[in-house]
């Protein structure tokens, strides 16, 4: 009988988004078949201090803070000799320190396989300002923008309704619709309280869809059929619209042709390409009533419960849950095993 698969579970981290990452992670946990998996968890503090699950359990992922802990970026004895133990690395972590090329980073040097998108592409990804230029680049249709760093003059050239954001940020934190000139300073004094480069982008009238996008660059990847976000009673697509129970209902497939629904799906695995991704992303977009698509953003960690978006959107397109980690954590193993052969 061949030996389970030694998986590590990363989870929490130090951005806002910590809790939504555990329940991610505690999600992933679950769903690993302990047959075939043998699974230790890795919740990383607010503080960014990292402490050791004994192993694949909802109580090894109550977050960081109480028990002896390594710091990182220079980890003393426990977890690099944990991370040499393993076969496969699964960053659940989501925005700043952890979905932002600073953990993958981490894991190349250690030579860990692990799931999901590159440094480069991990990077890439969460800022939303150096996407934008990418995708424009690359033909891939996106929102006009213009990016404000320190000491730059506040400026919104787009009228109103506009949205500001921070660059580098998920989960909708720090975001405002600005309806008028009043609101636009106090949108950008939050929006910088979280990032130091603020995006002003174009407010985009249509139906809210978002797409999954499984695989590494060869084969090529594929693409889950699309969902519809319906808000409900929230004005667009909030945190509380998202992590509320009832906040929002997702409608797959959309009420869309099927050419645009094709659309959506290629353009995914084109944003994808482009961005070099791999493993895994969520892909979101607005689609006008002209039928007109057009990508909003990539996430290369999205919300990971087995209720999350991503999930879901597999789940119609005929992939479970385990089977998805299951193919996540095989095209982890196979990525590490192409890159081996890679002269350095």
């Amino acid at each position: 009988m061949n030996r389970r698969v030694r998986v590590a579970v990363l989870a929490g981290g130090r951005s806002s988004e910590h809790d939504i990452s555990l329940a991610s992670a505690r999600s992933v946990l679950e769903a690993l078949d302990p047959e075939r998996y043998e699974a230790v968890s890795v919740a990383i503090g607010r503080d960014g201090r990292w402490e050791l699950g004994p192993a694949a359990s909802r109580q090894a992922l109550v977050g960081a803070g109480g028990s002896p802990a390594e710091t990182l970026p220079i980890p003393t004895e426990t977890v690099p000799a944990t991370l040499a133990a393993i076969d496969v690395v699964l960053p659940i972590l989501h925005g700043p320190f952890g979905e932002d090329g600073t953990v993958q980073g981490l894991l190349e040097l250690a030579d860990v396989p692990y799931v999901g998108a590159g440094v480069a592409a991990s990077a890439l990804s969460m800022d939303k300002d150096l996407f934008k230029k990418v995708m424009r680049d690359s033909g891939v249709p996106v929102a006009k923008h213009v990016a404000l760093r320190l000491g730059d003059a506040i400026e919104n050239p787009f009228g109103y309704p506009v949205f500001v954001k921070p660059a580098r940020l998920g989960s909708s934190v720090g975001i405002t619709k600005v309806h008028d000139e009043r609101e636009l300073g106090p949108a950008v004094e939050l929006a910088q309280q979280h990032d130091e480069k603020v995006l002003v982008e174009e407010f985009l009238a249509g139906m809210e869809v978002e797409c999954g996008v499984l695989g590494n660059r060869v084969p090529p990847p594929i693409a889950s059929l699309p969902g519809r976000i319906d808000t409900l009673d929230h004005e667009w697509y909030d945190y509380a619209s998202k992590y509320d129970e009832g906040g929002m209902e997702l409608v797959i497939p959309p009420e869309l042709p099927q050419e645009t629904i094709e659309r959506v799906q290629q353009l995914s695995i084109d944003a994808f390409v482009a961005s070099e991704c791999e493993g895994m992303a969520r892909v979101d977009f607005f689609v006008r009533d002209d039928g007109e698509v057009i990508v909003n953003e990539l996430n290369t960690i999205p919300g990971f419960t087995a209720t999350s978006v991503y999930a879901k959107l597999f789940e119609a397109s005929g992939i479970t849950y385990p089977e998805l980690l299951d193919r996540l954590v095989q095209l982890a193993l196979e990525r590490h095993e192409r890159k081996s052969q890679l002269r350095y």
